[in-house]
């Protein structure tokens, strides 16, 4: 097989430590990219929706994930894709990477409702997401995501960060297959 890349796709409801964990995850990585969906969202200035109000702005959005994400895999880089991801999405993107002989980790991070709120109220008012955070998680549940890509983060603490990296580098049934 020789040496294969990795995509990870660090997902969940809006406050639940997405992108702390993404960007301490890509750090461990010896070769690697962040793609932030956020970011990939906002570059679209004039005309742009909110993409969970329009299929055709997530559309818009994957399909330029899609893009930096091979960039990268060609240059040999693992990805790390912190976005809000559903498994449709993950299987769409597992399904597009096929041909170039990647393993795509799919990995749901989770919290419960009053530390999610707690954890969007410690953000910058322009980044606190609110009411969305629960739309997110019924949203995710609706969604019925598999047991196996849930990593449980509610009773993390920051200090355990590095803890949560590790079971993400480590676990292999975040792997979709």
């Amino acid at each position: 097989m020789g040496n294969q890349n990795s995509v990870y796709i660090i997902s969940g409801p809006a406050g639940v430590g997405k992108s702390t964990i993404s960007q301490q995850l890509v750090k461990q990585l010896q070769q690697s990219a962040y793609i932030s969906g956020d970011d990939i969202s906002h570059m679209h200035v004039n005309g742009r929706q909110k993409p969970w109000e329009s299929q055709e702005e997530i559309n818009l959005i994957w399909s330029n994930i899609l893009s930096l994400t091979k960039n990268f895999l060609l240059f040999k880089n693992d990805v790390v894709i912190d976005y809000v991801t559903f498994p449709s999405e993950a299987n769409w993107l597992k399904e597009t990477l096929t041909d170039m002989n990647v393993t795509v980790h799919y990995i749901v991070l989770w919290a419960n409702q009053d530390i999610l709120l707690k954890r969007d109220a410690l953000r910058i008012p322009e980044h606190q997401m609110g009411k969305r955070c629960l739309e997110l998680i019924q949203e995710f549940e609706d969604a019925e995501v598999s047991e196996e890509n849930i990593l449980d983060t509610s009773e993390f603490e920051d200090h355990d960060v590095p803890l949560i990296v590790k079971e993400i580098l480590n676990t292999r049934k975040y792997i979709m297959v």
